[in-house]
């Protein structure tokens, strides 16, 4: 008789690209959301939840930065001839289906945020998932550059309300109609010159990786690179390079003279002049609310999505040093962009409507506050009903149900409680910060042991015999007073975190 082959056992591994979050890393999340929330609120912007799941015909080609439709998303059809769908790859393209399909009866302009999941089908690598959060806010119907602006002075608020203090980021502005100004100066602004136009884009946004030198030869007949491999190139002159290096080299100690270099090098052009006086509007804007270049600056070597933005677009920079795998220091770099996208509703109406938004990268903006310290989050695990005895069940479940009642995180142990150490093993990594004891002794005396687990690690980390005594981590108190006692400790725990800050 032929041997029946066992199924193999799935493999217990996240799919390449995902991991998981736990306890502390997801409530870490939820707080600093809860802040941004509370700017964007403040601000005047409503909340939006819209679907995880589009078509792929709504998604369309606005993928940021991609060529072709539909390229690094999660896609499927349900049937041969059901539509394509895909999970969002970010919040943006959802928002233009939502206003296209809800325009009648939401107000003009529509300003919202929304936050959650986004998902992108692309090579992962260290730090870079295939799933991460995001956290929008976006205003639509609004024409005006101080909805620029606006969205500018709100990202400085949300950086510094989370953590990311004054000096250690910086909010770059540009504009995409000055650089179509540069490229209609350079003679490559018609639809027949939109190849070389495209390589041109690519190449600005590679000058941080290939340098000035990298850069020009790609404006020009091309570059082979250490490989050999050959990029083919736009095929400028070199007064046209230079116009275009002259644009990426504008920045000026202040904005009024970066605007300054910029008029120069865009004169002739009535969009690139437009893009300027628009910049001039938001440094003005920004200024009377006090919103100085220290904060938020000009700068044109901001490069992000210019194939995907119309107007002023925006970059937040954290500014701080951290050291990278191989130990050398390196600026941490870009949290949040946006900027002015108004062709993206257009899609689904046919009519041009103005819209301007940014997007924080939430788990990169956590990552760079637990680098610097300042996640504020003092997560701690429940208080710990330990069981002394099987058969007591219910006074234990009687004394959990007071400290839920009281508005106190607390469990009883559920496990094998033969091992009394065993709960305290299970306590401390439940990051616990009390522990209650109630023996048959106890019972009979009427009291309870209350064990303040943080106070005993403390002491038992650095205290002399002396302060062990002054500062006993263990309490014998009425079973009546339970509720007061951990309070008490708790709220000692409390002020010891904040004097410890």
């Amino acid at each position: 008789m032929a041997k029946v082959k066992k199924a193999p056992r799935p493999k217990a591994a996240a799919p390449k690209g995902f991991r998981d979050y736990f306890g502390a890393e997801v409530t870490e999340r939820a707080e600093m959301l809860q802040k941004i929330a509370g700017v964007y609120h403040r601000y005047g912007f409503d909340a939006l939840e819209s679907s995880a799941v589009e078509t792929v015909e709504a998604l369309g080609k606005f993928l940021p930065d991609v060529d072709r439709p539909n390229e690094g998303v999660f896609a499927w059809q349900e049937d041969d001839d059901a539509d394509w769908l895909a999970l969002r790859y970010d919040l943006t393209a959802p928002l233009a289906r939502v206003y296209a399909e809800n325009r009648n009866d939401l107000p003009t302009p529509y300003r919202r945020y929304a936050m959650g999941p986004v998902w992108r089908n692309e090579k992962p690598g260290p730090g870079r998932y295939r799933q991460f959060y995001q956290c929008d806010a976006d205003t639509v119907g609004a024409s005006s550059v101080a909805a620029d602006a606006e969205i500018c002075a709100m990202l400085s608020d949300t950086l510094e309300v989370v953590g990311i203090a004054r000096g250690d980021y910086i909010i770059r502005v540009n504009n995409r109609k000055v650089l179509n100004g540069v490229m209609e100066v350079c003679g490559i602004a018609g639809d027949d010159k939109a190849d070389e136009r495209g390589i041109v884009l690519r190449a600005i946004d590679k000058l941080d990786r290939l340098g000035v030198d990298g850069v020009r030869a790609l404006l020009g007949e091309g570059r082979k690179d250490e490989s050999g491999d050959f990029t083919k190139g736009a095929g400028l002159s070199d007064a046209q390079a230079d116009i275009v290096m002259g644009f990426m080299d504008a920045k000026r100690e202040t904005g009024t003279a970066t605007a300054a270099r910029l008029s120069e090098l865009v004169q002739g052009s009535r969009v690139g002049e437009e893009g300027v006086n628009e910049l001039l509007t938001i440094a003005e804007l920004l200024t009377a609310q006090g919103y100085g270049s220290d904060r938020i600056e000009i700068d044109p070597s901001v490069v992000r999505g210019l194939g995907y933005y119309t107007g002023p677009v925006y970059e937040a920079e954290l500014t701080f040093e951290i050291e990278d795998e191989k130990g050398r220091p390196r600026n941490f770099g870009s949290v949040a962009g946006g900027g002015r996208y108004d062709d993206l509703v257009k899609r689904f109406t046919g009519q041009e409507v103005p819209a301007t938004g940014v997007s924080i990268g939430v788990d990169r903006l956590l990552a760079a506050l637990r680098m610097k310290g300042r996640v504020k989050s003092h997560s701690s695990g429940p208080v710990v009903v330990t069981v002394m005895d099987k058969n007591r069940m219910s006074d234990y479940q009687s004394m959990v149900a007071e400290l839920r009642d009281a508005g106190i995180r607390a469990e009883v142990y559920l496990g094998n409680p033969k091992n009394f150490g065993n709960q305290l093993k299970y306590a401390d990594k439940r990051n616990s910060p009390i522990a209650i004891i109630e023996g048959g002794d106890e019972k009979e005396n009427g009291v309870i042991q209350i064990k303040d687990l943080i106070l005993g690690a403390k002491i038992a980390e650095s205290a002399t015999l002396e302060e062990w005594k002054d500062r006993p981590s263990q309490y014998e108190v009425p079973r009546e007073q339970l509720v007061a006692k951990v309070r008490e400790i708790l709220e000692s725990q409390t002020t010891d975190n904040q004097e410890a800050e």
